[in-house]
């Protein structure tokens, strides 16, 4: 399935929640509502607006990591690579 920025997770849907919410912060990423080098929201915020736990917040800006789209600072969060934003890298 395909995730748009708007889009909310769907409990009945085929893709895993994390898998969904990877897809939704990605295509958020890529509208711009992050840009290069700065922090996504944070983990507890978005567990609350998409109602998932934390761990599968975490899982789904893992994947993002794996992706190369954002990188992490201990401490700090995630934050969007240039290559995230559409940048080079």
């Amino acid at each position: 399935m395909s995730y748009g920025p708007d889009d909310q997770i769907e409990r009945d849907a085929p893709d895993a929640p994390y898998e969904q919410l990877a897809e939704i912060l990605r295509a958020r990423i890529a509208r711009g509502d992050w840009k290069p080098d700065r922090a996504l929201t944070a983990e507890t915020r978005l567990s609350g607006e998409y109602k998932l736990s934390r761990p599968t917040i975490r899982r789904a800006i893992d994947a993002l990591g794996d992706a190369g789209l954002v990188y992490r600072v201990p401490g700090r969060g995630a934050f969007v690579t240039a290559r995230g934003a559409g940048g080079d890298t």
